[in-house]
C-alpha cells in the first residue's frame, strides 16, 4: 500500500511540474553564458579535456536538441508528448529518442579528448520510469565522473549537471541494464 501511495504521489508531482508546455516556437537557443558554463563544466572533468572540444559539444548540445524538437513537432509537455508519440499521434520524442538522436550527432564531431555515452536510469521505488539520456565524459573515465546532457526533460531545452548530482536517477551504462533486461526475460521465458 505504501509503494503505491508513494507511486501516486509522485505522478500527481510528476505532471504538475511536467505539464507545462513548451514556450510558443519551442525553447530559446542558449546563451553565449549558457554555453561557456558546460565547456567550463566539461573541461572541469579532466585536465586532458581540449577547450576546444568541449565548446564545440556544448554548442552542439544545446543547438541540436532546437532542431529535434522542431522535427519531433513538440509543442506539449514530456509527460504528454509520450502519450502522443505511443498512440501513434507524434513521430519521436521519447527520452530513448532524444538520447539515440544526440548520441549519432555528438558522435559526428569525432571528440578525442571527450566520449560520448548512452546511460539508462532503470525503474526503481523512487522513480516508477526508466530514462534515457547521454553522458560526456572524459575517454575511459567512469559514467559517474561525466555529465548528463539531457534534452527530453524540458522538450528541446538542454538539462545537464553532473551526473553525481543528478540524484532523482541512478544513471548506470546502457549496455548493462539492457543485458540485465535480457537477462530478466530469458528467466521468465525459461519458467
Amino acid at each position: 500500500m505504501q509503494r503505491l501511495v508513494q507511486t501516486i504521489l509522485f505522478l500527481a508531482l510528476w505532471l504538475a511540474i511536467g505539464c507545462t508546455p513548451p514556450p510558443p516556437g519551442g525553447p530559446a537557443p542558449a546563451t553565449d553564458a549558457q554555453r561557456a558554463e558546460l565547456a567550463l563544466a566539461l573541461r572541469a572533468m579532466s585536465p586532458a579535456v581540449d577547450a576546444n572540444e568541449a565548446r564545440r559539444l556544448a554548442d552542439v548540445a544545446f543547438d541540436h536538441p532546437l532542431l529535434l524538437a522542431r522535427a519531433y513537432k513538440i509543442t506539449d509537455s514530456p509527460f504528454v508528448h509520450n502519450i502522443k508519440v505511443n498512440r501513434g499521434e507524434k513521430p519521436r520524442g521519447l527520452c530513448y529518442h532524444w538520447a539515440e538522436d544526440m548520441e549519432t550527432r555528438l558522435l559526428q564531431e569525432e571528440f578525442r579528448t571527450l566520449a560520448i555515452r548512452r546511460a539508462i536510469s532503470p525503474v526503481r521505488p523512487a522513480n516508477p520510469f526508466e530514462h534515457s539520456t547521454v553522458v560526456a565524459t572524459p575517454p575511459g573515465a567512469p559514467l559517474s565522473a561525466g555529465i548528463i546532457l539531457d534534452p527530453w526533460r524540458f522538450g528541446g531545452a538542454l538539462y545537464w549537471t553532473p551526473v553525481t548530482e543528478d540524484t532523482g536517477h541512478d544513471w548506470r551504462p546502457r549496455n548493462e541494464v539492457l543485458r540485465e533486461k535480457q537477462l530478466r526475460r530469458l528467466a521468465l521465458a525459461a519458467r
